[in-house]
C-alpha cells in the first residue's frame, strides 16, 4: 500500500481503497427504478398470502392448535415476495408489503375460524366460508379477534414493511441517491 502524501496526524492509514468516488451516473439510478414493478409485488404478495392461508390452515387441522404467532411468519413471506418480485427502491413497497400482510393477517385468520367451524360442525371449509354474511363479521372480532391477534399482525407488518424494500449495494444506492437529487433539480 502506498503512503498517502501529506497525511493527517490524527487519520489512520486508510486500508479500504483509494479515496477515489463512485463512478455511477444519474442514469444508474433511473434505471433501477424503472425496474421496479409495483404489479409484481401485489401479485407475489397476494400469492404469499394465499399460500400462507392454506399452509396455516392446513397445521392448525393437523394440530389442533391455532397458533396465533403465525402471522409473524406471514409478514416475513410478504416481505420477502413483494422484495424479489417488485425490486422496489421507493416507500411505497414497505406500506404495500404491511398493508398487504395486516389485510393478510384478517383474511387468514377467517380462513382458520372458518376450518375450525367447519370441524366442529362436520363440514368443509369452503362450505363455511361460502355462509359468511354482514352479521358474521361482528361475531368474529368478539369471539375469535384479540389482542393477541393485533400485536402479531402489527408486529408481522412490521417485520414486512422492514424486508420488502430491495437491498441496494453502495454502488446503486448512490447511484439512485443521484437520481433522485437530479430529478428534484429539474
Amino acid at each position: 500500500m502506498a503512503r498517502e502524501p501529506n497525511p493527517h496526524p490524527l487519520r489512520l492509514r486508510r486500508k479500504h481503497g483509494d479515496g477515489r468516488g463512485l463512478d455511477v451516473t444519474a442514469a444508474d439510478g433511473a434505471r433501477l427504478a424503472r425496474r421496479q414493478s409495483m404489479r409484481g409485488a401485489v401479485t407475489a404478495g397476494l400469492i404469499a398470502i394465499l399460500a400462507f392461508c392454506i399452509a396455516w390452515a392446513a397445521l392448525t387441522s393437523a394440530t389442533g392448535r391455532v397458533l396465533t404467532w403465525m402471522t409473524v411468519v406471514l409478514g416475513a413471506m410478504v416481505g420477502y415476495a413483494i422484495r424479489y418480485a417488485g425490486r422496489g427502491i421507493d416507500r411505497r413497497f414497505p406500506v404495500l408489503a404491511a398493508v398487504l400482510t395486516l389485510a393478510g393477517a384478517v383474511g387468514s385468520n377467517v380462513v382458520v375460524a372458518a376450518t375450525t367451524t367447519a370441524a366442529a360442525f362436520g363440514t368443509d371449509t369452503l362450505h363455511v366460508l361460502r355462509a359468511v354474511t354482514g352479521m358474521t363479521w361482528p361475531v368474529f372480532f368478539e369471539e375469535h379477534w384479540n389482542a393477541g391477534d393485533t400485536f402479531f399482525a402489527v408486529l408481522g407488518a412490521g417485520l414486512a414493511a422492514f424486508l420488502a424494500p430491495r437491498k441496494l449495494t453502495r454502488r446503486q444506492f448512490y447511484a439512485v441517491r443521484l437520481w433522485r437529487e437530479d430529478s428534484d433539480g429539474h
